[in-house]
């Protein structure tokens, strides 16, 4: 049962390392895109109270979506609430660590921020290290390397043959 676990965490890790890669990258771009380099200028140097005001707007922009999932699983609509859910987490997770990583030093001027962020990397911490012995972990890495290398030559060729 112990490997059983270990595996699903390992699993889970390493899409959640996956998405995190991919949703820095979509969150440069979007930022590039719809040219909020300054705003984002600006939000480094905030101040931590208006840090921390920046950081609960992602989550009340999120929750409505999270409690509107809830409902439609409550009454039966399983795919739409999945599908809200998914779409939430990836938004929620775009918009949170994109303001947490540019907001981090004011953020963590809080006591009890500070405390909660140490605690939670701590428990990542211990759980990557006995995730990441295990055979689960090092194949799944190995094959999203390989799906990464493949994907890259593909866009390149592509790059090519286009123009």
């Amino acid at each position: 049962m112990k490997k059983l676990l270990l595996s699903i965490l390992a699993i889970l890790l390493l899409i959640e390392e996956w998405l995190w890669d991919v949703l820095s990258a979509f969150g440069h771009r979007l930022v590039l895109w719809l040219h909020l380099a300054k705003v984002e200028a600006w939000l480094a140097q905030t101040s931590p109270p208006i840090a921390l005001i920046a950081l609960l707007i992602p989550l009340l922009i999120v929750t409505p979506m999270n409690l509107a999932a809830l409902w439609l699983l409550a009454n039966g609509m399983i795919v739409q609430g999945i599908e809200l859910e998914i779409v939430a987490k990836l938004l929620g997770t775009l918009l949170v660590a994109r303001v947490f990583t540019l907001t981090k030093t004011q953020l963590l001027t809080f006591s009890w921020i500070h405390w909660l962020y140490h605690t939670i990397t701590g428990w990542l911490r211990w759980a990557h290290e006995k995730i990441t012995a295990t055979a689960v972990y090092r194949n799944a890495k190995a094959l999203k390397q390989y799906i990464k290398t493949y994907a890259t030559k593909w866009r390149d060729y592509l790059r090519q043959w286009v123009g």
